[in-house]
C-alpha cells in the first residue's frame, strides 16, 4: 500500500514569494489498485506525483511504501529516484530514439546487469503483453503514437516496479485511440496487479480507468471516493463543475429532516440529498446532472420523492444518440438529455421531471 501523509512542496518563484504547488496532500492506494489523481492545470496533481517519484522533495510529510518510508520530513528520510523501485511513465514517453523497441525495454534491466537470458525472457513476454512482440526490430520513431505509449509502459513495467507512477500518458493520443489504449492500460493494470498511482484533468479517463480519485484544486484534495460518489455525490462545488456537466440551482435550506432536505429557490421548492455540512438555513446550490433532469411533453404525475417544473424549451442540439435540451424555467436555464425520439419544438412548454436521490444540495461556503 502506498501511504501519502499531509505532503507540502512548494517553489521559489523569481521574485522570490512561495508557490504552494501541495498543500497537505493525503491519500492511500491499497495494492494492486488504480488511484487517479484529477484536476485542472496548475492543481497540484504533477508536483504530487513527482514528489512520490522522488523527483521534487517536498517541504514536509511523509511516503511510505508497503511499509518502507522513501520520504519523511520529521525522520530525514529521502531515498533516491533511482533507489525506489518505482516505474514512471511521462506524457511524452520518453522513447530513446536511437533504439530499436526490444533495446528500449532491455536498457532498465542491462542498467541492472541481468543476465542476457533473463533478459531477453522478461523483454518478450513483456512487449508480447503489450501487443509489441512483432515489432522488436523497427526503430522507436518507426511507431505510432499508440505504440510508442505501449512501448513506455513495458520499458516501465519490466522492471518490475514495487508502484507506477503514470503523468497524463494519453493525452498526446487522438480521441479514438485514447479510448482504446483507456482499455489497454486498464487490462494491464489488472493483469500485472500494479498499485498505480495516475495522473490526468481528464475527467473521462479518470472515471473509467479509477478505483479511487482524488479530486484536486488550488494545491489541495478537496474530494477523494469511487468515481460514482465523486460523480453522484460531489462534496464541492468544484468537484460538481469540474466533473462532467452539471446544472446549479441557488436557493437556502427551508428543511431537513431523514437524510433529505427541502431547497427554496426560483424554481419553487426542490427536495435534495444534503451533501456534507448541509444545515437548515443553510445557503446551497443545488446540483443536478443533465441526464437526471427527466423531460415529458405531458404533466408527470407527482412523487413524493421527485421534483416536477413546466418549462419552454428554448434550444436544443442534436449529438447522434442523445438531444441536448436547454429548457428555461422563470429566469433559469437548464440542461438536459433526451433521446432523439422527443421532437418537442424550440419555443413550446415542456415539464421537467428530477428525482430527490439526484439533486445534490451543496454549501455555498465551505471550509477549507
Amino acid at each position: 500500500m502506498l501511504a501519502v501523509k499531509a505532503l507540502f512542496t512548494e517553489y521559489a518563484t523569481e521574485t522570490g514569494g512561495p508557490v504552494k504547488a501541495a498543500q497537505d496532500v493525503s491519500f492511500e492506494v491499497p495494492r494492486g489498485k488504480l488511484f487517479t489523481l484529477l484536476g485542472p492545470s496548475g492543481c497540484g496533481k504533477t508536483t504530487t506525483l513527482r514528489s512520490i517519484a522522488g523527483l521534487e522533495k517536498p517541504i514536509s510529510g511523509e511516503i511510505e511504501i508497503d511499509g518502507r518510508v522513501v520520504y519523511s520530513s520529521s525522520k530525514g528520510t529521502f531515498v533516491a529516484p533511482n533507489k525506489r523501485n518505482f516505474g514512471m511513465v511521462f506524457q511524452s514517453y520518453a522513447i530513446w530514439p536511437h533504439m530499436n523497441v526490444f533495446q528500449n525495454v532491455a536498457f532498465p534491466l542491462q542498467v541492472r546487469r541481468l543476465p542476457k537470458k533473463v533478459i531477453g525472457e522478461k523483454v518478450m513476454r513483456m512487449l508480447n503483453a503489450v501487443a509489441l512482440d512483432e515489432l522488436v526490430d523497427r526503430d522507436a520513431t518507426k511507431l505510432s503514437g499508440g505504440q510508442q505509449q505501449r512501448l513506455a509502459l513495458a520499458r516501465a513495467l519490466v522492471m518490475e516496479p514495487q508502484l507506477l507512477l503514470l503523468d497524463e500518458p494519453l493525452s498526446n493520443l487522438d480521441a479514438k485511440l485514447r479510448d482504446r489504449m483507456r482499455f489497454e492500460l486498464k487490462r494491464l493494470q489488472r493483469e500485472f496487479d500494479l498499485t498505480t498511482v495516475y495522473v490526468t484533468h481528464d475527467q473521462s479517463e479518470a472515471l473509467a480507468l479509477s478505483h479511487q480519485i482524488a479530486v484536486m484544486n488550488e494545491g489541495r484534495v478537496v474530494q477523494i471516493g469511487t468515481p460514482r460518489e465523486i460523480y453522484e455525490q460531489p462534496q464541492d462545488k468544484f468537484v460538481a463543475d469540474f466533473v462532467g456537466s452539471t446544472n446549479f440551482i441557488s436557493g437556502t435550506v427551508s428543511a431537513l429532516a431523514d437524510g433529505r432536505c427541502v431547497v427554496s429557490s426560483a424554481l419553487g421548492d426542490i427536495k435534495a440529498h444534503p451533501s456534507e455540512g448541509v444545515g437548515k438555513s443553510s445557503r446551497v446550490v443545488v446540483s443536478v446532472r443533465p441526464e437526471d433532469v427527466e423531460l415529458s411533453e405531458g404533466e408527470p404525475a407527482i412523487a413524493d420523492d421527485e421534483n416536477i417544473c413546466k418549462g419552454t424549451v428554448s434550444g436544443k442540439e442534436f449529438l447522434g444518440d442523445y438531444l441536448d435540451f436547454h429548457v428555461t424555467v422563470g429566469d433559469t436555464v437548464l440542461l438536459a438529455k433526451a433521446h432523439p425520439s422527443l421532437r418537442t419544438p424550440t419555443g413550446d412548454p415542456i415539464y421537467l421531471r428530477m428525482k430527490a436521490e439526484k439533486c445534490v444540495a451543496i454549501p455555498v461556503v465551505r471550509d477549507q
